[in-house]
């Protein structure tokens, strides 16, 4: 019974005797019911600001339903749930399931049912958590080894270049100027100049003038 306090209830009923009799029937248990919904958006609503252990979500509601709900509230807030339903089917189970409801409960409900499908939606949310964990820190992985292998397969490719004018062969076999084809793949842009070795050997008369004036400012 004491643990039992510790377990914050919310309850997602639209009629308001049936929430009623659930209410009492929880609070015989010994849990507590922090809070009533009517319908799936003040479900969500109430999930989010009052942070319950778990939430009995009916399923046909006005408006937004408890399945719709239910997907929500894993999404925006992630809370146990247990689907409340006149009737069990295995469409519906299927449904409830995939939302991300860990139990659900055929009303009217059962002591005995109650405390039992709250324990298993618990659990169940505790295994969906550390899947979701676990599937983020995978992506995480994989995104920073296809980065890496990215990089090594930069750095590993041999890139073949004439002997002669420079160019290079792109991986469809075409020859281009080694600046574009830096520019296509990297975005490098490129500003033209001479080295001192191709400037004496092409404008020889301006290399010689140069060395002069550095000779005259000794």
């Amino acid at each position: 019974m004491l643990n039992n306090r510790k377990i914050k209830i919310l309850i997602a009923e639209d009629d308001y005797l049936v929430s009623m009799m659930i209410k009492g029937l929880l609070e015989q248990i010994g849990y507590t019911v922090i809070g009533e919904a009517v319908n799936g958006e003040e479900a969500v609503e109430m999930t989010e600001s009052l942070k319950p252990s778990i939430v009995l979500m009916d399923v046909r509601m006005p408006g937004m339903n408890g399945i719709e709900a239910t997907k929500l509230i894993y999404e925006r807030c992630p809370t146990p749930v247990v689907m409340l339903t006149a009737y069990e089917s295995s469409e519906l189970v299927e449904q409830a399931t995939e939302a991300g409801a860990g139990a659900y409960l055929t009303k009217p409900l059962n002591m005995q049912e109650v405390t039992r499908s709250i324990s298993i939606a618990m659990a169940r949310f505790e295994d969906m958590m550390t899947v979701r964990r676990l599937n983020k820190e995978l992506e995480a992985r994989n995104q920073q080894l296809e980065t890496a292998l990215a990089e090594v397969n930069v750095l590993s490719r041999l890139l073949p270049i004439c002997a002669s004018c420079k160019k290079v062969r792109d991986d469809d076999g075409y020859w281009q100027k080694v600046e574009k084809y830096l520019h296509e793949r990297a975005g490098i842009e490129f500003s033209h100049g001479f080295c001192p070795d191709c400037l004496t050997r092409l404008y020889p008369n301006v290399s010689k003038k140069d060395e002069d004036e550095k000779e005259d400012e000794l």
